[in-house]
């Protein structure tokens, strides 16, 4: 056996741009193209924006513009201005910045120096302009390295900053920014800071009512079981409503005007909360899942310099709001306790609209705990046998210890396609359901049909769903059926079924379609997957007329050796979005509905311009 030697040559320090390019996972997470709404490229994004929010956080700068073209994104504020003299050291120097001094910014988001930084080192070009006291500085970089450094000069611009950034092609490999996750995460903003308004490509976000609006702007407001209760208090905000149709719990967490997505302990003492008040409040000791049922809430708290569990700061791990302050817990606890006690106190209509609700959900619940015994017994069985379910390593307590893995779950259509993505996967971070034939028409049913039917009663057991989405044991939930109709038809099915009891896995960005390549073309030097007849034509022109072409009909015709391209570093993944204009019940009645005739219709027309653009 040969011995590796490990002296002082094996030693060696990186600069702080070479490590941030070299371990980028521990500065923005995942890395991804754009499809997920917690990739890398929108990380870089918000970094910078965090900045600009700050700023008028701070009183300064109420307008924030934000382009992006080509790859190519530019926010600009009109805050105070980057001090001139350490404009270059704010953006390539670690640990380098204002927020350390917690005089200027109490309750910021970005604390630790770093998010500018990490935008820089992993952009292919970085530049920064700062207007101050009539003065401006520039300077520009490259990959981190600073190429330019402009001495100030007078200007008749507005004060503020302004930073322009290209991702980086080698770390973000062909990554592309969606319009609706960037829309997204623009609103949030602007719901936590009314007042603020923010441009994006020339289309104006401002919001007057806070997470008020947040609730509304998410949901149908026709389903609300009552109008939104809206609680505002010195370093917190809530607003709080019941679904009358679904099933599990929605929240929307912030903390200090950060997206915390895999919420933490202020989520967790909201949650706690409620359930308190409410007890109190009736004097019932209702069952907290019926109480929390349906429920659509939001959170926003200000804390001093809070810890989050990562550099991305989706959880907040922080327990104190700050020095000589109650804890998280407590605040919260009071805040909840006092006002809304006192709004069910004023408000009748709603406190009895809540009760019936809690009776509803208790009733619903003991009727159905017979049928969940079984249904948990038979996915125990079916998963002991492991006959739909080829699972991977990494799991849900996997993943709260570290963000950065990512597990994948790819529901898939017969033998032959499971087969091929069961070889081909990676056995640590990707899983396969193997569906038996087309899913039921679940439209309009109860969740009664959940646990009765053995398809979805397995998959619900697979994905960990059944009490909560909080518990989710895949980050991403992948359709991966033909690119015929049948496998379009099955699409729909799965769809209309998270749709109609799982709509948050689609509103947090979880569910996504497969893309799987319609045509191998090749030639003895270079193989082309095509993923349309557009593609195929491009390829053909490409590598000339000594080619084959290879028409796949099914999942299963493509071999494993082939898939593990398609689901590796190069998988093409659709996001499933909800249609801002529709809501769920108008998608599913349209959709899945009777209403035959109209449907076609819309068949026939869209038929016709993806035609016309193939042509």
């Amino acid at each position: 056996m040969t011995q590796v030697q490990y002296n002082e040559e094996n030693i060696r320090s990186l600069d702080w741009k070479e490590h941030i390019r070299m371990r980028p996972g521990m500065y923005i997470g995942k890395l991804g193209d754009g499809s997920s709404p917690d990739d890398g490229i929108y990380i870089l994004l918000k970094e910078v924006l965090d900045n600009s929010i700050d700023e008028f956080v701070m009183g300064s700068g109420k307008t924030i513009e934000i382009s992006i073209s080509d790859g190519k994104v530019a926010v600009r504020d009109y805050g105070r201005g980057i001090p001139l003299g350490k404009v270059v050291d704010v953006v390539s120097k670690m640990n380098t910045g204002g927020k350390y001094d917690t005089r200027a910014f109490k309750k910021s988001v970005g604390l630790n120096g770093v998010g500018c930084k990490a935008v820089n080192a992993l952009s292919k070009t970085f530049s920064v302009f700062s207007v101050r006291d009539g003065m401006m500085k520039i300077a520009e970089f490259d990959k981190g390295v600073l190429v330019d450094d402009i001495k100030p000069s007078s200007t008749s611009k507005r004060k503020g900053t302004k930073v322009t950034f290209v991702p980086d092609e080698i770390i973000f490999k062909n990554y592309r920014y969606r319009h609706e996750y960037v829309s997204k995460m623009l609103k949030n903003y602007v719901y936590l800071n009314p007042g603020l308004s923010i441009v994006f490509n020339g289309e104006k976000f401002y919001s007057e009512n806070g997470l008020s609006d947040l609730i509304k702007d998410n949901n149908n407001t026709e389903d609300f079981l009552y109008p939104i209760i809206h609680l505002k208090g010195n370093d917190i905000e809530v607003a709080i409503t019941h679904s009358k149709t679904q099933y599990n719990e929605e929240y929307y967490s912030f903390v200090n005007g950060q997206h915390t997505t895999q919420g933490g302990t202020h989520q967790n003492a909201f949650r706690e909360s409620i359930v308190k008040t409410i007890r109190e409040f009736f004097g019932r000791q209702f069952d907290a899942t019926d109480i929390r049922k349906s429920i659509i809430a939001a959170v926003s708290i200000k804390v001093m310099e809070p810890v989050f569990e990562s550099q991305t700061k989706t959880k907040l791990g922080s327990t104190e709001m700050g020095e000589g302050m109650p804890t998280v817990r407590a605040y919260i606890n009071e805040f909840i306790g006092k006002q809304l006690d006192n709004f069910l106190h004023k408000n009748g209509q709603h406190s009895e609209l809540l009760q019936k609700k809690i009776l509803q959900a208790e009733k619903e619940r003991k009727e159905l705990s017979g049928i969940r015994k079984l249904a948990r017994e038979r996915a125990k069985k079916a998963s002991i046998h492991n006959k739909k379910l080829r699972d991977c390593r990494i799991h849900l307590d996997d993943i709260k210890k570290d963000r950065r893995l990512e597990s994948t779950l790819f529901i898939t259509e017969g033998d032959s396609a499971s087969g091929s993505i069961t070889k081909s996967r990676d056995v640590n971070t990707q899983a396969v359901f193997s569906l038996r034939g087309k899913p039921l028409n679940s439209y309009g049913m109860t969740k009664k049909i959940v646990y009765e039917n053995e398809e979805f009663n397995l998959l619900q057991a697979a994905l960990n769903i059944e009490e909560s989405i909080e518990n989710l044991r895949y980050n991403n939930i992948v359709i991966a059926t033909d690119a015929d109709v049948d496998g379009m038809h099955i699409r729909l099915l799965l769809i209309t079924f998270f749709l109609q009891f799982f709509p948050e896995l689609i509103k947090e960005g979880h569910l996504y379609i497969l893309q799987t390549p319609l045509f191998r073309v090749r030639n003895k030097k270079e193989t082309i997957y095509c993923y349309s007849d557009l593609e195929k034509i491009k390829a053909i022109d490409k590598l000339g007329k000594q080619t084959e072409i290879t028409r796949f009909k099914g999942l299963g015709e493509i071999s494993p050796d082939e898939f593990k391209y398609f689901i590796g570093d190069n998988i093409r993944l659709d996001p499933v979005m909800l249609d801002k204009n529709m809501t769920v019940e108008e998608l599913l009645s349209f959709y899945m509905g009777k209403n035959t005739p109209v449907r076609q219709e819309f068949i026939i027309n869209n038929l016709k311009i993806e035609m016309d653009k193939v042509e």
